[in-house]
């Protein structure tokens, strides 16, 4: 097991991790968060090189994705850098990469009432007004659990907040800030139940937010 007490504030740089191998040839992942070795419970980025392939597998309880940079392929499409990817309960692929890409992916997470397929560009949905200058892109809501990027322009400051249902983020540019410390790009975030912080940017960044969804 890996990181899976939930009452445990965690951060993770990413970009200083190593690359570690998976069952399938050319697959890489650095992982985040794990129950067991190849099921369950699963947070990770992971790298397919050019031509890699990973065999068709089902989803018991979900997979989300993040496409951070080239192009994630299955059976159902093309997916370039930007796309958010959620796969229900049930459903199963056989994913590739023709010229390589990188991916924030969760697996075995949903709640198993949450069957809703998505698929968004965020390369082309609109940002929306937030609180403050914030400006803020909807990616999927599920009861309590809400998913968001989330765009900071420089030097904004948002208010003290606790996180009801913990807060995940992944930092995918800039560096976002708060009185703990500092988080380059590509630092994952994940705060507890009812933790607090007071968070804050000095130059634009955007981040990756989910909301709602840890054990309280």
């Amino acid at each position: 097991m890996l990181n899976m007490d939930f009452s445990e504030r965690i951060v993770i740089r990413t970009e200083q991790q190593q690359w570690q191998s998976s069952p399938a040839g050319g697959v890489l992942r650095k992982p985040l968060a794990r129950e067991e070795a190849e099921r369950g419970h699963a947070t990770s980025v992971v790298r397919y090189e050019p031509g890699a392939s990973f065999a068709r597998h089902e989803h018991p309880l979900g997979e989300e994705i993040l496409v951070l940079d080239g192009v994630f392929s299955d059976e159902n499409g093309d997916y370039p850098a930007g796309t958010y990817i959620r796969n229900p309960p049930g459903t199963g692929h056989a994913p590739f990469s023709k010229h390589g890409c990188t991916l924030l992916v969760k697996l075995h997470q949903f709640n198993e009432r949450d069957l809703k397929s998505v698929r968004v560009d965020t390369n082309s949905a609109r940002w929306l007004p937030g609180i403050g200058g914030l400006e803020v892109m909807p990616l999927h809501e599920f009861e309590h659990e809400h998913v968001a990027l989330v765009k900071w322009p420089a030097n904004e400051i948002f208010q003290p907040h606790r996180h009801f249902g913990g807060e995940e983020i992944f930092v995918l540019s800039g560096e976002f800030c708060d009185e703990h410390g500092r988080y380059p790009r590509g630092t994952w975030i994940r705060s507890p139940h009812l933790s607090q912080h007071h968070p804050f940017v000095e130059q634009e960044t955007i981040i990756w937010v989910k909301t709602g969804h840890l054990p309280e």
